[in-house]
């Protein structure tokens, strides 16, 4: 295997030019497709090879029950540094198991409590809850969803910017967004290299989100006055996998985007630009990186089997 187990813990490097070029100069559902793809291979890849670290590792601690065979000198010499690199995988292995399992876990529960809060109300796509505390956000169900919105919210908006404020929702759960959030939010929890990538998507996925309502409503300002409302008084979504309609962060950003032209449907950048070079480059590491895993694990598969008595 050599170094090549090592590269998909580092090859996430490779995508961070393309994090925030992709937010500037792509059309918002072109970048979250490709951020979120390039973060869940390069999450897939680092995690398949700091388990192939473990398993070198383990093999040499005392009484594991591993095969005997697999705590040989040959096949310790596959990886470089095994002695260091295998029992820093152990724990660095379970402590990605156990973050990105309480991501998931956060993100079930909340999910299951709100839908549980909101059983006994009609069953509408839109949940008004008589709450002065002004939020809104877009609850995933397993068929449609609900747009989840309080009283203090639509006290302050008017008519047309309770239309945006649907419409900016409604396309969150048309988008499935929360899976797009999730994803990365359990990439950055795989390899924390990811992180910027996991930001880049969490404005994206909003910036989509409003230009379906742009769309929608048919007046640009309209939708980043009503940002910008809820943004002063908003509390956001309940957790960072589900969308919420405005928050504190790259709000400014997000009304800069609506006060100019709608964003061109670009799918893939030219390479002769720089978001392109940087898109290249995010592939390139991205290929890489499922080369060098897929290397690694069949490498080692082999090595451990002859290893391996009969």
């Amino acid at each position: 295997m050599g170094v090549f187990v090592f590269l998909p813990l580092v090859l996430p490097l490779s995508a961070w030019p393309i994090a925030r070029l992709a937010e500037q100069h792509l059309h918002p559902r072109a970048a979250t497709w490709l951020l979120t793809g390039v973060a869940g291979v390069l999450a897939v890849c680092s995690t398949l090879c700091l388990a192939l670290l473990v398993v070198v590792g383990t093999a040499q601690l005392p009484g594991n029950p591993l095969p005997d065979g697999w705590s040989d000198p040959e096949v310790r010499e596959a990886v470089p540094y095994d002695e260091i690199a295998g029992k820093v995988s152990i724990p660095a292995l379970l402590v990605v198991i156990a973050s990105c399992a309480r991501t998931a876990w956060r993100h079930y529960r909340v999910r299951r409590r709100a839908t549980y809060a909101l059983a006994s109300l009609p069953a509408r796509s839109v949940a008004v809850l008589p709450d002065e505390t002004p939020y809104a956000y877009a609850l995933p169900g397993r068929r449609r969803g609900r747009v989840v919105v309080t009283t203090g919210m639509l006290a302050g908006l008017s008519a047309s910017e309770r239309r945006a404020l649907f419409a900016h929702e409604r396309a969150h759960l048309v988008g499935r967004h929360h899976r797009f959030l999730l994803a990365v939010q359990l990439a950055a929890r795989a390899n924390p290299f990811l992180r910027p990538l996991r930001t880049a998507v969490t404005y994206t996925a909003e910036r989509w989100a409003d230009e379906e309502a742009a769309a929608a409503v048919g007046n640009r300002r309209v939708v980043a006055r009503a940002i910008g409302k809820a943004a002063l008084v908003s509390r956001g979504a309940p957790i960072a996998t589900l969308a919420g309609f405005a928050t504190t962060g790259p709000v400014p950003r997000r009304v800069a985007a609506l006060l100019e032209p709608a964003p061109a449907e670009r799918v893939w950048p030219p390479v002769s630009t720089t978001v392109g070079l940087a898109a290249w480059g995010a592939a390139a590491g991205t290929t890489v990186s499922a080369l060098s895993s897929a290397n690694s694990a069949v490498t080692l598969f082999f090595i451990l089997k002859a290893a391996t008595p009969l």
